[in-house]
């Protein structure tokens, strides 16, 4: 798997998703953040959830988020290890696998947008990806929207 995650890298296969949320980059950034509330946004559909988030967000610092069936039927980990942060502006990490994710924050007024650009795994077609992670995207969005 790792050596056609490479193969889809050299060929630059991108996917990219983003959102606009009613809040300030302060707010956006602690919500993105703070295991406090990744917990209660992090899961693509509503019979997931991730109930444990750890996040060490500085160069060379590493997160993890437990993303669980809440039937208990299937749970992975979603891990890596992080290569750029810039404060309200931009965070880069790398995934196990060697995947690459890039998101930026751009601010106006009390409007934030964030835009994610990721490699693909190859497990699952590209739409099922872009459409699985638009909808944690969207969850980020309600939570934070909610609160």
């Amino acid at each position: 798997m790792q050596r056609k995650n490479k193969l889809n890298m050299e060929n630059n296969v991108k996917i990219e998703i983003q959102t606009t949320v009613n809040a300030p980059i302060n707010k956006v950034w602690d919500f993105w953040n703070l295991p406090e509330h990744i917990e209660h946004w992090y899961f693509a559909s509503p019979d997931w959830h991730c109930p444990k988030a750890e996040n060490d967000l500085h160069i060379s610092g590493k997160f993890n988020y437990r993303m669980e069936a809440k039937d208990g039927s299937f749970g992975f980990d979603f891990e890596g290890v992080y290569e750029n942060v810039i404060v309200n502006e931009l965070i880069i990490y790398g995934l196990a696998d060697g995947r690459k994710v890039k998101i930026e924050f751009t601010c106006k007024g009390n409007e934030t947008t964030i835009k994610e650009t990721f490699d693909p795994e190859n497990e699952n077609p590209i739409e099922l990806q872009r459409g699985g992670w638009q909808a944690i995207l969207d969850n980020f969005k309600k939570h934070i929207e909610g609160n």
